[in-house]
């Protein structure tokens, strides 16, 4: 009697699997259940923590909201208090976010002391994001240009005036102010006219440069430059 050939073949490949499968299933068939009940276990888990560090991200954004409404009511040191127990028991970005914005709180208060040493050791903190640590660092150096010497000034924004820094244009500013202020106007002329002639130089920023550079120009107090 003839056959299919290939038919008998897919019959006996499939039997084989089916051999296999039972043989697989009946020596190693609790591992499977158990590794299958640790996958289950372990997704419910993580679901379980994404679940909760979102609700605790969602009570710490609600505590933050609250310490800004404090602030904006006048109420600086309840706001205060309120943002030093995010930055203590918060979760995700709030506790920066409450140091940041307690050092901008202790400026409005006259501790601007306190806030630059604030926001100064924000920008020395490694493990941040460059942008915040950037950031922090011409907080700090914007307070000292009313507080504190040009060098204090550079030391935390020169390196930030390099033009591949995102923030060069307000380093540039602040140099060119805290220079200006300290009676050093040929340095003060150097910053102005790096803004200047940065095309990428915002406007506001750009318009304020020029405006000084003027002012140096016609008192006499710094050579022109060469053009």
């Amino acid at each position: 009697m003839a056959f299919n050939d290939d038919s008998f073949i897919r019959e006996v490949n499939e039997e084989l699997r089916s051999d296999q499968l039972r043989f697989v299933w009946r020596r190693f068939g609790r591992l499977i259940i158990g590794a299958a009940v640790l996958i289950v276990a372990g997704t419910a888990a993580y679901s379980g923590y994404r679940y909760w560090s979102g609700q605790q991200a969602g009570n710490s954004g609600d505590q933050f909201i609250s310490a800004l409404t404090l602030a904006d009511q006048n109420k600086t040191d309840e706001a205060l208090a309120a943002l030093a127990a995010i930055e203590k028991d918060g979760s995700g970005s709030y506790p920066l976010l409450a140091r940041m914005r307690a050092a901008t709180l202790q400026a409005q208060k006259g501790d601007t002391a306190g806030a630059v040493a604030a926001f100064s050791a924000i920008g020395k903190e490694t493990g941040l994001p460059t942008v915040i640590r950037d950031a922090a660092r011409l907080r700090a150096a914007y307070l000292l240009v009313d507080t504190g010497t040009y060098d204090q000034v550079a030391a935390e924004a020169q390196e930030l005036a390099v033009p591949a820094n995102t923030f060069r244009h307000s380093a540039r500013d602040v140099l060119g102010l805290a220079a200006y202020k300290a009676g050093d106007f040929a340095k003060a002329r150097q910053w102005f006219q790096a803004i200047v002639d940065d095309p990428q130089s915002p406007r506001n920023v750009g318009n304020r440069a020029q405006m000084l550079l003027d002012l140096i120009t016609a008192s006499g107090k710094a050579p022109a430059a060469n053009g």
